[in-house]
């Protein structure tokens, strides 16, 4: 049922979206309708204006009304379009919001499937939204039982095709969505806390891990230019700068806390890449890479 209500949300979103001159409440449902989650049945006016109410204080979308023309539309359309959330939930929901109502098309169209995100991440963000507690039953990779305990959801993370919830529990920590067993949600209220940044915790970082104990470095990178076009298109880091170009080659510059996801993502390139320095961290890659190459000998 959550899901559904989710769903809702981003479809009206993307249908408001793209009509930048507006809709009726009418047009809406005439829309609404016509799609396959809808049954055939109207959304009721104050269900909309709840949905409204909803998609504000989750996503800061504004959805407002034009007195003049008595047309809905997104006030400030412009955030979209700037990356975040907001620019995530149109390319992902609403495609497949999209694909949904083109039933022809679905065979044609493969996508990555985060199958975390199903079950626990509504509850997840309704508990962020309510700023209420959550019970969780989690076990990780690493321990042969599960634990449970009382849970404050700060922010969530995708990667890799996986979702995180970063919170607090006996201090701040990190867990994958696949790995929470049981979620209950609780009448206990928390604050997340004013100095927590969720774009500041990972800035220096890729990927999910966060070590306190990594320190941010000057790195560089040799990358053969087929594999170049790639990182210019799809940068790994947002610190990424491309400081020498050849015909063969480039050189990219990253200031990065190297923890072990950055480590696995340079490894994933293969003979495309080359550490240049620090010369530490050379000879890191180099000695995986060297035990690597002993397992075909």
């Amino acid at each position: 049922m959550a899901s559904n209500l989710f769903n809702r949300y981003i479809w009206l979103v993307d249908t408001i979206y793209r009509q930048p001159e507006g809709l009726t409440f009418e047009e809406i449902n005439e829309k609404w309708e016509r799609s396959s989650s809808s049954d055939g049945n109207p959304i009721p006016l104050r269900t909309f204006h709840n949905h409204r109410a909803a998609i504000e204080e989750l996503f800061e979308i504004n959805i407002e009304c034009n007195k003049s023309t008595y047309k809905y539309f997104i006030d400030n359309a412009g955030d979209l379009e700037k990356g975040g959330v907001r620019r995530w939930l149109l390319n992902t929901f609403a495609v497949n919001n999209l694909i949904n109502e083109s039933h022809k098309l679905k065979q044609r169209i493969l996508f990555e499937d985060i199958p975390s995100g199903q079950q626990f991440l509504t509850t997840i963000i309704e508990a962020m939204r309510d700023g209420v507690k959550l019970e969780m039953t989690y076990q990780s990779y690493w321990n042969d039982n599960a634990s449970t305990f009382i849970f404050e959801p700060y922010f969530v993370k995708v990667f890799k095709q996986r979702w995180y919830v970063i919170g607090r529990s006996d201090k701040v920590r990190i867990h994958a969505l696949d790995r929470i067993q049981e979620l209950v949600t609780s009448s206990t209220k928390f604050s997340m806390p004013a100095d927590l940044d969720p774009v500041a915790y990972f800035f220096d970082y890729f990927g999910i891990i966060h070590d306190v104990d990594v320190s941010t470095i000057e790195l560089k990178l040799k990358i053969s230019s087929g594999q170049a076009n790639y990182l210019r298109a799809l940068p790994l880091h947002h610190s990424q700068k491309e400081t020498e170009r050849t015909t063969k080659s480039s050189i990219f510059t990253y200031y990065i806390k190297p923890t072990f996801d950055f480590k696995q993502e340079i490894l994933s390139l293969g003979e495309d890449v080359e550490v240049i320095s620090p010369m530490a961290f050379r000879q890191e890659i180099g000695k995986v890479a060297k035990k690597m190459s002993e397992h075909y000998q």
